[in-house]
């Protein structure tokens, strides 16, 4: 009988496991404006970005005073689509309220 190098060994193969990326993440960044208002700000960030009142508020006073603020981090897909609906209930309430995304 030969050997052929396998004693003691199974000749199953493991087979290695496929790692999977996680998906690239992006900020959602809104930016201040002269027109929208503060209360608007907040109920967006409420609605859409699920925020608290109080967190809506120190976001809100952030972007007011530094120009933009962070609203979130998301996959682009979630993040597009953050980004969509902002503008469409900005564009509803005659806003010129922006937000972009910018990658983590």
């Amino acid at each position: 009988m030969a050997d052929n190098g396998t004693f003691g060994k199974s000749k199953i193969e493991e087979k290695q496991r496929a790692r999977t990326k996680p998906p690239p993440l992006f900020h959602v960044v809104m930016h201040n404006d002269d027109y929208t208002t503060m209360q608007f700000v907040v109920e967006v960030l409420q609605k859409v970005f699920s925020k608290p009142l109080a967190e809506a508020n120190r976001i809100m006073f952030t972007i007011h005073t530094r120009g933009r603020g962070l609203c979130g981090t998301y996959p682009f897909e979630v993040a597009e689509t953050k980004v969509a609906k902002v503008h469409s209930l900005a564009k509803e309430e005659g806003f010129p309220l922006r937000c972009s995304l910018k990658e983590a």
